[in-house]
């Protein structure tokens, strides 16, 4: 057994795992069964003691901020951690910061949270809409611009929904009825209500369209219909409402180019991804960093194939990353990686799609704007990249993570 690597029994199932510990003074839950090596860079350190198996957080979906991480864990809780300057994680408090997860105020039971930029979003087990946070322009949707919620605080609708997704500064949801819902901050027309006026309660999509999914971004938000159709609507100066143009925004939702049928599309921060309904990938706009994974840095105005030939199951866009889940439940990354949020063990942008480090299985996956944050088969949360201010969730360390940490307990 290498230096500084302890052998303990998994958190699930009767499989043998290890806890690491490199340089970064975080805690890593390694995979059990290729017992994969620490990169070069990356000295062995000792380990300053294990964690109980039996205290780790259950989570059935965790969802990346800006600077924060929310998850909901298999039954029904939902906690954040990391920055709290405007309430976002919903303790009922501002303090600068949370290194490991807590629990948000109140006694609801969630089914999906959605972390925005500096707000969270969440649906109930009933299908009701809170949010928390900063409520700039409205992006609480709580019928005004006056209070912060530093605990969760009822979206102004009667309307329960299916699934949400909190951007920068707007959050969108989708009915049962299959009709999509935007409210907050509409300064590049990323709500789709035809105007660039900001929205303090739901209002819908124009355009008639029905949406089976809906994803916000920074200033652009994109759709996919119940016939596979992808649209998007916002900002699009480069190229991500995926139209074949630069047209500077779009207010109300825009085909993207192509005769292609989308399953799922992710907006990130400049750029969109999404994945066909024959399980291939494809991105579009901003590729500076490599972030459309087509192997180039050129900006693209309509969807481009990310390279490999890799099947997946879903894609999501972060700030100039993007990461895929693999229909073998592997996950790759591409696109900027100076915070190590693309989970390889490097800082090195990649232009093409990378495993990630670890060797698990997942179930889901979700890139913020400058960290990554999963869930295995397990159950198990892990979170890598910017740690700065504790999004990573490891208890502590505020050190960059080029792979996996493990998202320890709540104190």
């Amino acid at each position: 057994m290498r230096s500084g690597y302890l052998e303990v029994l998994c958190s699930r199932g009767s499989l043998l795992r290890r806890l690491g510990y490199g340089l970064l003074p975080s805690l890593l839950l390694f995979g059990c069964d290729n017992d994969p090596q620490a990169p070069d860079a990356l000295s062995p350190a000792p380990a300053p003691g294990l964690v109980a198996a039996s205290t780790i957080l259950s989570f059935r979906q965790v969802s990346a901020g800006g600077h924060h991480t929310c998850g909901v864990t298999t039954d029904d809780v939902a906690y954040c951690w990391g920055l709290n300057d405007h309430g976002q994680v919903g303790d009922g408090t501002t303090a600068a910061q949370r290194e490991r997860p807590v629990r948000v105020a109140g006694t609801l039971h969630f089914r999906v949270v959605s972390a925005g930029e500096f707000h969270t979003c969440g649906l109930t087990t009933d299908n009701r809409a809170y949010c928390w946070g900063w409520n700039f322009n409205g992006a609480l949707g709580i019928g005004s611009t006056q209070t912060n919620g530093r605990r969760p605080l009822a979206v102004a609708t009667d309307r329960r929904f299916r699934s949400l997704s909190a951007g920068y500064f707007q959050t969108c949801a989708v009915t049962s009825a299959d009709r999509a819902f935007c409210w907050g901050s509409n300064q590049a027309g990323q709500i789709g209500d035809g105007t660039r006026k900001s929205r303090f309660t739901p209002v819908p999509v124009l355009g008639g369209l029905n949406f089976r999914t809906i994803n916000a971004g920074t200033d652009h938000t994109c759709g996919v219909t119940p016939g596979s159709k992808a649209y998007c609507w916002g900002s699009n100066l480069y190229g991500e409402v995926g139209d074949g143009t630069t047209a500077t925004m779009r207010l109300k939702p825009a085909a993207v180019a192509g005769q292609r049928s989308f399953r799922q599309v992710a907006a990130g921060d400049r750029h969109s991804c999404g994945v066909t309904t024959g399980n291939a990938g494809y991105c579009w706009g901003w590729n500076l960093y490599g972030q459309v994974g087509d192997g180039t840095h050129t900006d693209r105005r309509a969807p481009r194939a990310v390279v490999g030939g890799l099947t997946f199951n879903t894609i999501t866009a972060g700030g100039a990353h993007s990461c895929g889940l693999r229909i073998d439940h592997n996950i790759s990354c591409w696109g900027h990686n100076s915070s190590g949020q693309l989970g390889n063990g490097t800082n090195s942008d990649q232009s093409k799609p990378l495993d990630i480090y670890g060797g698990f299985q997942w179930r889901n996956v979700d890139a913020g704007m400058v960290h990554t944050c999963a869930v295995t088969t397990d159950d198990v949360a892990y979170c890598w990249g910017s740690g700065t201010h504790g999004q990573i969730g490891d208890g502590g360390a505020h050190d960059n993570h080029p792979w996996p940490a493990l998202v320890v307990p709540p104190s």
